[in-house]
């Protein structure tokens, strides 16, 4: 078995398709960054369907058993189920996964399930129209985004919910988003975290995981939430249930990181393999592999970056300063 420096095991990889999103989040692609001008990647520096399967099939033949395709925005790559088709057929992957904003699910969800996409992560942070859009950076509506949920729900897909919590920008109405949305699918408040170079993070910004389930109960104290066992090491959320089976979970990479159990390599939409979320660099996969490199050298050149990785940056954060880190948009989250 193929471990890091800490022990950890190499289990998941996370495969960016694009850099390109549909939105700008104020937490992710701020509108006064990414803006009308900003340079995308072009074309030809993305990683084709053929090499992402090759990639994937090296990182699969090392331990990887969980498929999660990000962005960006994942659905703006043009005929995605293509991808997704020769993905499902690499034996020995479990589960394939996409994270993605819903907004172009109602057109895509069938053709994902179809091809052997298994389930999507949804983000919204809001339910309020107005916070959402301000969040959004572009004023769409939350009911855009619901939709998408709903598209793949009809399409069989299995559905998580992800909400970004900000202190002061979308947290007086938790409890609202949680009781609409629960009956929907499993839903999941993450800490605010200061992932790359331009989302204005600081400490004030953060509302911990504890005073999130606080917030969610009857009783303003999170008393009635039990929680559930991890269903795998490594897994990210910290579950409970209420009372009538409802689940939510507690993303807390700031106040209780989980590093330790980090089985994660994230691989950008140019071939760059990062270990870490928060990187400050990653290996360039993508030179060898256009040029003519072998399975088993690129094998070779994987097993070194991940039995040399002890990334723990989580736990380190305020003892570590890193000039500049890789955004978001380029390996997801």
């Amino acid at each position: 078995m193929l471990v890091d420096r800490l022990g950890r095991p190499l289990r998941d990889l996370r495969i960016s398709v694009t850099d390109r999103c549909n939105l700008r989040c104020t937490y992710c692609m701020p509108a006064e960054v990414f803006g009308p001008d900003y340079a995308f990647l072009p074309r030809n520096e993305l990683l084709s369907f053929e090499e992402i399967e090759r990639m994937a099939r090296i990182f699969v033949g090392l331990g990887v058993q969980k498929l999660r395709i990000t962005g960006g925005e994942p659905t703006l790559r043009r005929d995605l189920p293509e991808l997704i088709g020769l993905l499902s057929r690499i034996g020995g992957v479990q589960d394939i996964a996409m994270t993605t904003n819903g907004l172009l699910l109602p057109r895509l969800a069938p053709d994902l399930k179809a091809a052997g996409l298994g389930r999507v992560t949804v983000s919204i942070d809001s339910l309020d129209p107005e916070t959402f859009g301000r969040m959004n950076g572009l004023g769409t509506h939350p009911q855009k985004v619901l939709d998408g949920i709903e598209a793949a729900l009809q399409a069989g897909l299995g559905v998580k919910i992800n909400t970004v919590v900000q202190r002061g920008v979308n947290d007086e109405h938790l409890r609202e988003l949680w009781l609409a949305l629960r009956e929907l699918a499993p839903v999941r408040f993450i800490e605010f975290m200061d992932v790359g170079n331009h989302n204005g993070w600081n400490m004030e910004s953060v509302l911990p995981s504890r005073e999130v389930l606080a917030r969610l109960s009857n009783s303003g104290t999170g008393a009635e939430f039990e929680p559930v066992r991890a269903d795998y090491r490594g897994e990210v959320a910290a579950r409970y249930h209420d009372a009538q089976g409802h689940e939510v979970g507690l993303i807390s990479s700031v106040t209780a990181p989980f590093c330790g159990d980090c089985t994660r390599a994230r691989l950008s939409a140019v071939g760059v393999l990062y270990t870490c979320l928060f990187a400050g660099q990653g290996t360039d996969l993508r030179a060898p592999l256009r040029s003519g490199a072998t399975d088993a050298e690129l094998q070779a050149l994987v097993q070194s970056v991940w039995a040399a990785r002890q990334d723990r940056y989580s736990e380190e954060r305020g003892e570590v300063t890193r000039e500049s880190k890789v955004e978001m948009s380029h390996i997801g989250g």
